[in-house]
């Protein structure tokens, strides 16, 4: 597993980054390529935030966890995405076609970011992804590891037209799809 550590508003320790590094490294034998993680410590009103990113062939598992101690939001963060994994891996075995969670996705994975707009309309952040082919069900299991309100990809079951799965108000979801013409 390929590790990425940020600090924000705090320095990171060598141990620190070893007990991170151990223990997040447990979850890659869930997994059957290579992964890689992303690791965020903050330090915001005298919590501890631990934010752990795993991205595998395409598909983000993220979690945020905050508590008093680091060591306590590395351990909570870790058993939280342990449980996100594994339930969502049975998931997608049970209802989706066979082989999705291999499935092998673009050279850059899709992901997508909040993006703020001022009334002046100014952009301020810009990503580049490859859309992924995939069916509105795995679409909307992305969307919801990523915890995005919406999320962009091909879908596999309209010849590859470009969609959006989105979630509404009401707690159901919705999908915009590209018309032929």
């Amino acid at each position: 597993m390929k590790f990425t550590f940020t600090g924000k508003r705090l320095e990171i320790s060598p141990e620190l980054r070893a007990y991170a590094e151990k223990k997040i490294s447990k979850l890659d034998r869930l997994f059957k390529k290579d992964s890689e993680a992303f690791v965020t410590f903050s330090l915001e009103r005298g919590r501890f935030i631990a934010e752990v990113t795993i991205e595998n062939n395409g598909i983000f598992y993220r979690v945020r966890e905050s508590t008093s101690d680091m060591y306590a939001s590395i351990d909570s963060a870790v058993a939280a995405i342990e449980r996100q994994i594994r339930k969502n891996k049975t998931r997608l075995s049970k209802r989706l076609r066979e082989g999705a969670i291999e499935h092998e996705f673009g050279s850059s994975p899709a992901i997508l970011a909040d993006g703020d707009l001022e009334e002046e309309f100014r952009i301020v952040r810009n990503k580049r992804f490859d859309i992924s082919p995939m069916s509105a069900e795995e679409a909307i299991l992305q969307m919801n590891l990523l915890e995005h309100s919406f999320f962009v990809f091909r879908n596999a079951d309209e010849n590859d037209a470009f969609s959006v799965v989105y979630r509404r108000r009401d707690g159901n979801y919705g999908i915009i799809t590209e018309s032929e013409g």
